[in-house]
């Protein structure tokens, strides 16, 4: 711990939980600025290196890619003694009227589309409170709300933080 009152964020990990909690509102309005500034500069810096990364080794990348007849995935080369592994993600999306009507298709022919095509039933939040009371009380079995993560803001003398 520091010398002063004033705990420091280099404090933090070599304190408990329960102790932090009890810091005051002013201190504890402080260490959580000060530690969203360092995240926020340490993704800046993980962004710049990253392109700086990228800008290295983009083409290389998509030559031995290439040459392994791939267009995306995994590949692995050298450089100065280092392995280097690139890794290009597949994100497909799907274009959902005309999977609908593919769908259609395939029951008409006497097939099931569900052995083909997911589909993911849901009622947007805004939809389930427009309905009518007598309406909801038969979604509500079907329902199941979650909280996220709690988030905590502070304002000190006037100033959002």
């Amino acid at each position: 711990m520091t010398i002063s009152n004033h705990i420091t964020l280099a404090d933090i990990p070599h304190m408990p939980v329960g102790e932090i909690a009890t810091l005051p509102a002013d201190q504890l309005a402080m260490l959580k600025d000060a530690a969203e500034q360092q995240l926020a500069q340490a993704k800046s810096l993980a962004d710049w290196l990253e392109g700086a990364i990228s800008l290295k080794y983009a083409d290389r990348a998509q030559t031995t890619r290439h040459g392994a007849g791939k267009d995306t995935g995994t590949i692995r080369f050298e450089d100065d003694g280092v392995t280097v592994i690139a890794e290009l993600p597949k994100r497909i999306d799907w274009d959902q009227a005309k999977l609908a009507q593919i769908a259609e298709n395939i029951a008409s022919a006497g097939e099931d589309p569900a052995e083909f095509i997911d589909t993911k039933l849901s009622v947007s939040e805004r939809k389930f409170c427009a309905l009518p009371e007598s309406w909801r009380k038969g979604f509500e079995p079907a329902r199941t709300v979650r909280t996220g993560k709690p988030k905590f803001r502070f304002v000190l003398n006037g100033g959002a933080s």
